[in-house]
């Protein structure tokens, strides 16, 4: 078992502070095996919305919750949307004997639902799959070959690992998105998932896939908001800063998981992904990934001009900007690029993520990090 100490304890440290948690991510990726470190399954206080019991239990909510004490957990929260108000109404008492832990599987009408039921009561702390700090450097390869997500990662062999994949996409896709209430055609969405994977790294133009299904342009948004709604899905947006320059205005879309990636794209081994015309941009987005799990930071963005300047992420942390630049090479340099973010964005300092051992100063604010240093890095 991976010990996943550095996301139980930020989750320890919310439920001491705040009254409500919202512990959020992809099906599949450890959120319930991390709340059971907490609260065995097998307590009066653990509600899984899965389990018949569990929604039997809950059919008087507020007579359900009221009396218990201590932590109390409830899974698969997106099941049941009107337990929000419930929520409220009892993160309100004054001698507030309890405090929730709530799991989700869904971001986008999840966060919109906590936002306006508990404003003010919940805080919010987002899982993805393994990480290479919980893992270790001399995991890195298999990592970003397998992707994250636990069962994926520490499957038996790579043909094992593939067939994982492909049957968390395809229950998703046929079981799960029907659940939260999605009309959309499984079918549609599996060849919509496939399109982005040739996207990924690559800014949105809703029109070439809309031709590409025969759908309307309003359509593909909708389906990439679905995507990203259940964490598949990154979409990176565009910094604007108050420059003469044109400055590019639409999204990046990434898959989030380098597996799920590399399963929609038919790279099954370490060869073909060496190999593969998409190497670049696949490890580009496992670090990006990695970076974000470890880089405080309040906003991530990306940062681009017509004339050809860019900077892969923009990270805001209260009024500072700090710059990350992936580069897949031995031995990275300083860019015109990153001169022009430095003095255009002004920004505090760039950190150039590369997949070498050594870390060096290109400059005084400019320096190159080993992606499996990331984890030191501040």
């Amino acid at each position: 078992m991976i010990n996943r100490k550095i996301a139980l304890g930020r989750l320890e440290t919310a439920l001491e502070r705040s009254r409500v948690v919202l512990l959020s991510g992809p099906r599949q990726c450890g959120k319930t095996t991390l709340a059971r470190e907490l609260l065995s399954e097998e307590s009066i206080n653990y509600f899984d919305l899965e389990d018949p019991v569990s929604l039997a239990r809950l059919e008087e909510p507020l007579t359900a919750l009221q009396r218990l004490e201590g932590l109390v957990v409830i899974n698969e929260i997106q099941r049941r949307p009107n337990l929000f108000p419930v929520l409220r109404v009892l993160a309100d008492r004054k001698s507030l004997p309890a405090r929730f832990l709530i799991l989700g599987s869904a971001s986008g009408n999840l966060l919109r639902q906590s936002s306006e039921s508990l404003a003010g009561r919940v805080e919010h702390i987002q899982l993805s799959g393994f990480s290479l700090q919980e893992l270790g450097e001399e995991e890195e390869d298999i990592l970003w070959r397998r992707g994250g997500f636990p069962l994926s990662y520490l499957a038996r062999s790579e043909t094992d690992s593939m067939a994982w994949r492909k049957a968390f996409t395809q229950t998703l896709l046929e079981r799960d998105l029907p659940l939260w209430g999605v009309r959309v055609p499984a079918i549609v969405l599996h060849r919509f998932w496939m399109i982005l994977a040739h996207y990924h790294g690559q800014t949105w133009n809703a029109a070439e896939p809309a031709r590409a299904l025969g759908v309307s342009q309003t359509a593909t948004r909708h389906y990439l908001d679905l995507l990203t709604d259940s964490f598949m899905i990154r979409q990176l947006q565009p910094w604007h800063a108050n420059l003469k320059k044109r400055q590019v205005k639409a999204r990046k879309i990434y898959i989030r998981d380098s597996g799920i990636l590399h399963y929609l794209l038919g790279i099954d081994t370490q060869k073909s992904l060496l190999s593969h015309p998409k190497l670049g941009v696949s490890w580009e987005g496992f670090a990006i990934e990695q970076t974000l799990a470890v880089k405080p930071h309040d906003e991530a963005y990306f940062w681009a001009t017509h004339q050809g300047a860019e900077i892969d992420l923009v990270l805001r942390r209260g009024d500072k900007l700090f710059g990350v630049e992936f580069k897949r090479a031995d031995a990275p340099r300083i860019t015109p690029s990153i001169r022009i973010a430095l003095e255009d964005l002004g920004l505090e300092k760039i950190s150039v993520i590369y997949p070498g051992s050594r870390r060096f100063l290109l400059s005084e604010n400019v320096e190159v990090i080993p992606l499996r240093q990331l984890g030191a890095e501040g």
